[in-house]
């Protein structure tokens, strides 16, 4: 069984692709979805993470303060790497563990925002990215979020941009109006198929 990651920058519609090939059978671990999750649960990584930023970094109820996490972490790039540090081992354990269960499976899909900066791209067999035009994702995002042209921005500037991530992945998958995304995933399907 093969591991792919598969990537984008915010507003690129990488859950949209995912979505797409769950419904070709296709397992998917959303990485981002289970870094939440921990950075709630986990005892180690909220210890980690109080240590750094203090308690108030957790709300009453005992959840993750992402809004003030991501005020740091997103004005701070050497923060981003300490929090990434933290919760991204935690996230390839949770992984592995999955993966353990999806082996009838010919691959599974890693889905995750940063991948290329973390590194962890090279864990994989193959790595897909999904690209859109720069105005495309912000439009998406700001809809989608209901943030400013200015926070996108701030996100975007901690990922690196498109052509950087197109020299390092293996396959892209090009999501803009003018290129339908079904007949790309088809394809890269049967090709990951065959591998």
């Amino acid at each position: 069984m093969l591991s792919i990651g598969i990537t984008g920058g915010i507003g690129s519609g990488k859950s949209t692709v995912c979505r797409v090939f769950r419904t070709l059978g296709i397992p998917v671990f959303q990485a981002d979805l289970v870094a939440r999750r921990l950075q709630d649960e986990d005892p180690a990584i909220r210890k980690s993470l109080t240590g750094l930023f203090g308690p108030e970094i957790y709300t009453e109820n005992g959840t993750l303060n992402r809004k003030k996490l991501a005020g740091i972490i997103f004005s701070d790039h050497q923060e981003l790497e300490t929090v990434n540090n933290v919760v991204h081992p935690a996230v390839h354990k949770e992984f592995n563990n999955w993966k353990k269960q999806m082996a009838h499976y010919p691959y599974v899909l890693y889905e995750a925002a940063i991948l290329f900066e973390t590194g962890s791209a090279n864990t994989f067999d193959y790595t897909i990215l999904v690209i859109a035009d720069e105005n495309e994702r912000m439009e998406r995002v700001m809809k989608r979020d209901q943030i400013t042209a200015e926070a996108i921005l701030m996100r975007m500037k901690n990922q690196m941009n498109d052509a950087e991530k197109i020299l390092l992945a293996d396959y892209i998958i090009e999501n803009n109006d003018n290129q339908l995304i079904i007949p790309q995933i088809l394809k890269l399907d049967q090709i990951l198929k065959s591998k």
